[in-house]
């Protein structure tokens, strides 16, 4: 069995009209999507924007309630639980969103950040609050004279680096990144994703990582799902799929690249 199976999964939004707010219609933001994936791999998901993509990996940690479909996480049916139960399994899966100014609250410390979780599930093991953030800021690239500072003092990159500190600190096995370099510069972007790919090696973390920058999930993942209209339309080895793309859609989004193609290194 695969370390995160998804089984033909829905999520549809009601669109309502008229003075009584009746159903008219939905939109069907993901429309029947299957997966599955490995311990320790990066599966890419692409697709222009509003294809469903975050959707679906809001689906997959149940922040979105899913119409139909299972996603088996280790072998326990995530869709099945219920909320007292899921909340506790949620701290092996955890969310880097997109935008890291918006997703910190402007009135905590970083200290206060990235300890809540660990104060939370009780996971601080002896250590203190302080002890653990230094640890987990140093893990991420960033100095301990962060740790009473708030998150406007920081640059978007810096602040990235303390999204992915609270996000592990919680120590997950699958993280789920949502557009999670698109806001930054080129520079930084090649920073914080060579981060991301030396904490997946040291604790063998299985990553999804969502884009619409094609050379970015080119650089970082195993395989590549590509989805339109809420549905899959091809999934493959990541360099097979730039190499010869099968479907008509991925052609397309492959050949508008050059103009914007961005290269990265491991330095």
């Amino acid at each position: 069995m695969s370390f995160l199976e998804v089984s033909d999964l829905q999520v549809w939004f009601p669109i309502r009209k008229g003075i009584l707010n009746r159903i008219a219609g939905y939109v069907r933001a993901v429309d029947g999507v299957s997966l599955s994936l490995d311990e320790g791999e990066t599966l890419g998901l692409v697709g222009e924007s509003g294809c469903g993509k975050t959707t679906l990996g809001r689906a997959i940690l149940g922040l979105e309630k899913a119409r139909q479909g299972r996603v088996l996480f280790d072998g326990t049916d995530f869709t099945s639980l219920p909320e007292s139960k899921r909340r506790l399994l949620r701290r092996r899966c955890q969310m880097i969103f997109q935008d890291p100014f918006a997703s910190l609250n402007p009135r905590m410390t970083v200290l206060e950040l990235i300890t809540e979780g660990l104060k939370f599930h009780g996971l601080l093991d002896g250590e203190s609050p302080e002890e653990a953030g230094r640890r987990l800021l140093h893990d991420v690239g960033l100095g301990e004279d962060a740790l009473y500072r708030y998150p406007h003092e920081f640059s978007g990159g810096q602040r990235q680096r303390i999204c992915i500190a609270r996000a592990l600190a919680v120590n997950p096995r699958l993280v789920i990144c949502d557009e999670s370099v698109s806001a930054l510069d080129v520079s930084v972007q090649a920073q914080v994703l060579n981060l991301l790919n030396r904490l997946k090696e040291e604790r063998n973390l299985t990553y999804i990582f969502i884009s619409h920058d094609l050379s970015v999930v080119r650089f970082m993942s195993d395989r590549v799902l590509v989805m339109y209209n809420g549905k899959p339309v091809e999934i493959n080895e990541a360099d097979a799929l730039f190499e010869h793309p099968l479907n008509a859609y991925t052609q397309k989004l492959i050949d508008a690249l050059p103009g914007r193609k961005h290269h990265f290194s491991n330095t």
